[in-house]
């Protein structure tokens, strides 16, 4: 029997365990039946194929009852998540979550963070994936590694791109809206290139479609983000024009070390022409207000000498001056 054989047939045992095990001590149904849900969205097989239809039609539906059905099943996908050391199920897992986050109900995405931040590895990454490894693919790993990175971006950006919305936004919480936009499309621009054991594997490929959604979704967030602080641009601060210039630098490099491999990973020309035209406005505001303030330090300085009247040892020291026209002989 060839390995692939025995790890598939390993698999389908580890199915049916769990299977059988949810539905016969799980304290309540709610939690059985969001664990049978998960398991059968997520099993080891195939393994190259993404979740069905079906499936995660059952999740979504675990939204539209009470908040404890939501509960059970975020907790029951973020154990599986946490639990698994096969990249196969753990990028099930991850599909299913972004299934939540992105066409799920209220109550399911307000369950996720939770659910996420009990586990003991949580933290700066709340997937606790950031250092997944598995002798089954190392090439799978890596699309693990990097597609949690993108899901706990995801989970930090603003879900409303109501340009109205963001009028009544303070101009440092519009930049730190827009940092997070671009760091989601700095992390997808880090995809994993294409090796040989992922060419036709439909798992891999759903992911990257995945993908292509999350930076188009992205991409509008900026271009609303960046026409409003156009509009913007004369009442920012010197530290809110530096911060936002940094953004849009990095907002530029993200548009010219774009990778090759994937077509759809490219910006709309009118948004990087606007990008450009704000970076423009932004690096002449930095310049006239470092510029002013070089002017109101010399201003204090030579404020400071022209008052100067050191008193020393009591006496008080007359200030000389170059001139002699005052002098009596």
């Amino acid at each position: 029997m060839g390995l692939k054989k025995l790890h598939n047939l390993v698999g389908a045992i580890k199915d049916t365990t769990s299977i059988t095990k949810a539905a016969l001590t799980s304290p309540s149904s709610a939690a059985a039946s969001a664990h049978l849900a998960v398991l059968r969205a997520t099993s080891h097989l195939p393994t190259t194929s993404p979740p069905s239809p079906n499936h995660l039609s059952v999740l979504l539906s675990f939204g539209r009852s009470s908040r404890l059905t939501a509960s059970s099943l975020v907790s029951a996908l973020s154990s599986r998540l946490l639990s698994t050391h096969d990249p196969s199920v753990a990028l099930k897992c991850l599909l299913c979550l972004h299934l939540l986050l992105s066409r799920g109900s209220f109550i399911l995405k307000d369950q996720i963070f939770p659910a996420l931040l009990r586990h003991p590895a949580s933290g700066r990454n709340p997937l606790a994936l950031s250092s997944f490894r598995s002798a089954i693919s190392y090439s799978l790993s890596a699309w693990v590694r990097w597609f949690a990175r993108v899901l706990e971006l995801m989970l930090v950006t603003p879900s409303s791109d109501d340009a109205d919305q963001l009028t009544v936004l303070q101009n440092q919480d519009v930049i730190s809206e827009l940092e997070s936009f671009v760091a989601v499309v700095e992390e997808i621009s880090r995809v994993p290139e294409g090796p040989a054991s992922t060419v036709g594997n439909q798992l891999v490929l759903e992911v990257a479609k995945q993908a292509e959604d999350d930076w188009v979704r992205v991409s509008a967030g900026i271009a609303v983000r960046v026409r409003e602080m156009k509009e913007r641009v004369g009442l920012l601060t010197y530290s809110d024009s530096v911060e936002l210039l940094c953004v849009l630098k990095r907002m530029e490099e993200v548009a010219a070390s774009q990778p090759s491999d994937w077509e759809w990973m490219v910006f709309d020309e009118g948004l990087v022409s606007e990008v450009e035209t704000l970076k423009e406005k932004v690096e002449e505001l930095v310049v006239r207000k470092e510029e002013q303030e070089r002017r109101v330090r010399r201003e204090k300085i030579s404020e400071s000498a022209r008052l100067l009247n050191p008193v020393r040892f009591g006496h008080v020291q007359p200030v000389r001056f170059g001139s002699t026209r005052w002098v009596t002989t």
